[in-house]
């Protein structure tokens, strides 16, 4: 039997498995002719920059993966166990905070089918570091001639330049941009794991897809929903060194912190995009669950919102 959940997602896995990312290079090609995405130079992708990183930039101290270096997000601090609303233990992925605001990405469909360009790597406009880039996407359907040839388009301008219609869907995906080579094994639900390329002026890029969940939108004032998270921290905020960069409270002898997520993958208000509000360290014991989480003293309220998709649920002890 088909899960229906999986099924709802069919439609945006079959848009977003051709996408990759995006790159910062104009390649004016003959836009009659179509691309060898295998021979096509690669954008150059940093998640640590000043102009990308929020939680995450790169320092000479912190180790943090280079512009096209790899990233092993199964490593700290890219995934964190934290607690589910009624205390089930969770594994979450931290791709750094998003905006609410999703940037929009561009399958192409020819004439007449319902089904996109077989072969054709979506198109997106933006990489991480530049303005209005994010993780989560708004899918645009354009249609392009019944003889249309897989990968004639590799960018936003030809296909504006083309005068193709352009539809935004209702559809939301959750792919980050990252380096060639980058790995992140967890997934919430039978999907790949691997990266998939895709076009950004020109150039190829990757990501990753999570579909733990299908997200959707008002197709024309776009925005990614949230969900509420509550975290504390080894020094709290308002003191020096405090927040963030102390890091996660956890158990003694152990990576488990008392983060709690208000829903899990399952229910319908689920988010990937968490609105974090920050509890007092002193109340890390007293916290178990949601109904714990939100008696603790509250410290800050709404304070970021990262791309966090859970990819593990377990039921505690």
């Amino acid at each position: 039997m088909i899960n229906p959940r999986l099924a709802s997602v069919a439609f945006a896995l079959t848009c977003i498995f051709s996408l990759a990312a995006c790159g910062s290079s104009d390649n004016n090609h003959n836009p009659m002719m179509p691309v060898d995405p295998e021979t096509a130079p690669r954008a150059v992708i940093d998640r640590f920059s000043d102009q990308a990183g929020t939680l995450f930039v790169r320092t000479p101290s912190n180790g943090l993966p280079a512009a096209n270096e790899a990233i092993a997000f199964d490593e700290g601090p890219f995934i964190t166990k934290g607690l589910g609303p009624g205390g089930e233990l969770v594994e979450y992925y931290n791709f750094d905070v998003m905006p609410t605001e999703p940037a929009p990405i561009f399958v192409l469909f020819r004439e007449g089918e319902d089904a996109p360009v077989a072969g054709q790597l979506n198109i997106v406009d933006v990489i991480p570091g530049d303005p209005g880039y994010n993780d989560f996407w708004h899918v645009q359907r354009v249609t392009v001639p019944a003889n249309y040839v897989a990968n004639t388009l590799t960018s936003l301008n030809e296909i504006m330049a083309m005068a193709y219609e352009i539809v935004p869907t209702n559809i939301l995906v959750n792919c980050p941009i990252v380096p060639a080579g980058s790995t992140a094994e967890k997934r919430y639900i039978d999907e790949d794991n691997g990266l998939v390329e895709g076009w950004y002026e020109g150039t190829v890029v990757s990501y990753f897809n999570f579909s733990e969940k299908m997200l959707t939108t008002d197709p024309v004032n776009a925005e990614v929903p949230l969900s509420p998270i509550y975290v504390t921290f080894n020094i709290n905020p308002d003191q020096e060194g405090g927040g963030p960069s102390s890091g996660f409270v956890t158990e003694m002898d152990s990576d488990q912190t008392h983060n709690v997520v208000a829903t899990l993958p399952e229910d319908a208000a689920y988010s990937p995009l968490w609105l974090v509000s920050v509890y007092d360290n002193m109340d890390f014991d007293t916290v178990s669950d949601w109904t714990s989480a939100t008696a603790a003293s509250l410290l800050g309220s709404g304070v970021a919102t990262p791309n966090c998709p859970i990819v593990s649920v377990q039921t505690g002890d």
